[in-house]
């Protein structure tokens, strides 16, 4: 006798419900890809408790006639695919034809649809995945999946959910995530008879829709690319919305390809890339992010929920992704310039190139460099490795937030001339604890911390020359002999042309000894054993040997170490300095650590305190 065994038809759907319905958002986002699929216009999804006592999803989409309400609960029936050669190039959300009867296996479920050209529509209730009952039944045009008691025949995997909360939240982040990829579409979400979320049909735009979704936490967002994009396997369709690095709420990133909601680690890792030096530590990308590529370079067939897909050409994807996230944030340093500096907003048009990505050390001009000009005191340091008005001997505290040594700020009251006029509109007032510089505006207060703004302006000056390859160097008047280890002579010998091309000049003078003859000039008070230190750190970091350092890293500690500190008193010429390389930089808003350069305080928020407004 055979030990291998047809399983009956029952027990083969709640299988195939194991690997599609994880949770009661796994219903939600089956049923809302089935009534997206069959053209609504409107959804309604209302759910009760955690969503295993009830969840209703009405459309006003094609509908079904009977022979169709009672084959789509066969295993593998669907409208949407006939072929193998489809099954290369599908266009809709859905097309295994497994996901209403997996969940009718698993719940008491009620389908009601009808044809617009009927009078009269099918209504069929099912316990458990057997029909019980098929009869005739009116009502508007569409469909409605009623789903109860989800997992009561299998209380297993229901005492595997979370908490009411946490699959609420689940069930709404599916929702959020449908309503941002079809702006179009109208969609009402009620638990437990309360309303938490109605977007109308027709009336967003894909901003305005975002806006929504995001709300007021997620500040001005950053629009990337453009929609309208001609789509090639060589160069995917990127466009979206991301939320600024500051927001004050920690985002989400939401990902789409072809209208698809995805998690995919190598499109995540493209937006994190091209947003380095603009993000703090631990902190990710936020917003939503479309990729439109040909349907055959996709295989969206990889999971058994559909919420991954593989791409032919990866490497192409993230190229593009990357490029496009770099172009946004230098458009936007544009737009943020000409909303503190009241100077016009130049946004580069993007060509044929910009899908290629920008080397790592290469800044994307938002603007053409800008005309040679007297290089202020200030930045000597970083250009011509003179000293610097502003370079005192502070006491570094490690305590930093962006791990940048600052010196602890000295009490004082608010200090400068009142009413100075300064670049860009702005009326310089003084600073603030030694740190701070206020400045008046056309509609408020302006905070600038100084020790980040001049630390970007001093990275994005060092990325320059590097990308040169003319790093000033200042030679040592007396070369430093340094015991190295053999872990530190490895990294010396295996990124020797990294680390000279970052100013360090070295020579090996034998055994374990290696004799330094000339430093960065950016870093010519700091000690050798310090300049060395910080490179042992970054090249010796686990991945170092395959590109994992990149030279960003030690430039940026080298800005950090050379910036003005906080709590360092500065003249009023020097302030004004700062605040002038600041207008005339092309990236200036974050430190190359991730932390704000600027804080604008409105004058309605300014009377608010005062209870004014």
């Amino acid at each position: 006798m055979s030990r291998i065994r047809v399983l009956p038809e029952n027990l083969a759907n709640q299988i195939a419900a194991g690997e599609v319905v994880e949770r009661p958002a796994s219903v939600v986002k089956e049923l809302l890809e089935n009534a997206i699929d069959a053209g609504a216009r409107q959804i309604s999804i209302q759910v009760e408790g955690d969503g295993t006592r009830l969840i209703r999803v009405i459309d006003d989409g094609s509908g079904m006639d009977q022979d169709d309400v009672l084959l789509c609960l066969e295993r593998h029936a669907t409208s949407k695919i006939a072929s193998l050669a489809e099954l290369g190039s599908i266009r809709s959300l859905g097309f295994r034809g497994e996901a209403v009867p997996s969940i009718a296996s698993v719940a008491r479920m009620r389908i009601a649809s009808r044809l617009a050209a009927q009078d009269l529509g099918t209504q069929v209730d099912l316990r458990f995945g057997k029909v019980l009952k098929v009869h005739e039944m009116g009502g508007s045009p569409g469909t409605s999946f009623e789903v109860t008691d989800l997992f009561g025949n299998v209380p297993a995997r229901k005492k595997f959910l979370k908490s009411t909360r946490t699959e609420l939240g689940h069930i709404e982040e599916v929702v959020r995530n449908y309503a941002l990829a079809r702006p179009e579409l109208g969609v009402s979400f009620a638990v437990d008879g309360r309303e938490v979320l109605r977007l109308p049909a027709g009336l967003d735009t894909p901003r305005s829709r975002a806006e929504r979704i995001f709300g007021k936490g997620g500040g001005s967002l950053v629009e990337v690319g453009r929609q309208d994009q001609e789509v090639t396997e060589a160069t995917p369709g990127v466009w979206g919305y991301l939320l600024p690095p500051d927001a004050p709420v920690a985002g989400r990133l939401r990902i789409f390809v072809n209208g698809r909601a995805i998690h995919d680690r190598l499109v995540t890792h493209a937006v994190s890339e091209g947003l380095q030096n603009y993000l703090m530590k631990g902190r990710g990308p936020g917003g939503v992010i479309f990729l439109a590529l040909p349907l055959e370079s996709v295989d969206v067939n990889v999971h058994p929920t559909k919420q991954e897909v593989r791409f032919h050409k990866p490497a192409l994807v993230h190229q593009a992704v990357v490029a496009a996230v770099q172009v946004a944030m230098a458009n936007h340093q544009q737009t943020l310039k000409k909303e503190i500096f009241k100077v016009p907003a130049v946004i580069p048009e993007r060509g044929e190139g910009s899908a290629a990505p920008a080397k790592a050390y290469a800044p994307v001009s938002a603007t053409p460099a800008p005309a040679a000009h007297e290089v202020l005191p200030l930045f000597k340091t970083a250009v011509e490795g003179a000293p610097s008005l502003l370079q005192a001997d502070p006491v570094p505290d490690v305590s930093s937030e962006c791990g940048c040594a600052t010196e602890q700020p000295r009490p004082s009251a608010v200090c400068g001339e009142e009413g100075v006029p300064s670049p860009g509109g702005l009326r310089y007032l003084g600073q603030v604890l030694d740190t701070y510089l206020l400045c008046a505006t056309d509609d408020g207060l302006l905070a600038i911390d100084q020790h980040a703004a001049h630390e970007r302006l001093l990275f994005e000056s060092l990325k320059k020359q590097f990308a040169g390859k003319k790093i000033a160097r200042q030679t040592l008047l007396f070369p430093k002999v340094m015991e190295c280890s053999l872990e530190e002579a490895q990294i010396l010998r295996q990124h020797a042309e990294e680390i000279g091309a970052l100013g360090v000049e070295i020579e090996d003078f034998g055994g374990g000894s290696q004799v330094v003859t000339a430093v960065p000039a950016v870093l010519g008070r700091s000690s050798v054993e310090e300049v060395l230190g910080g490179i042992f750190a970054r090249f010796g970091e686990p991945g170092a040997g395959r590109g994992g350092v990149r030279a960003e890293e030690v430039l940026s500690d080298m800005a950090c170490k050379a910036a003005i500190k906080a709590g360092q008193r500065l003249t009023v010429t020097e302030a004004e300095a700062l605040l002038e390389e600041m207008q005339r930089a092309e990236i200036f808003s974050h430190c190359p650590h991730g932390r704000p350069v600027a804080k604008s305080f409105t004058s309605h928020e300014i009377k608010k305190w005062f209870y004014r407004g």
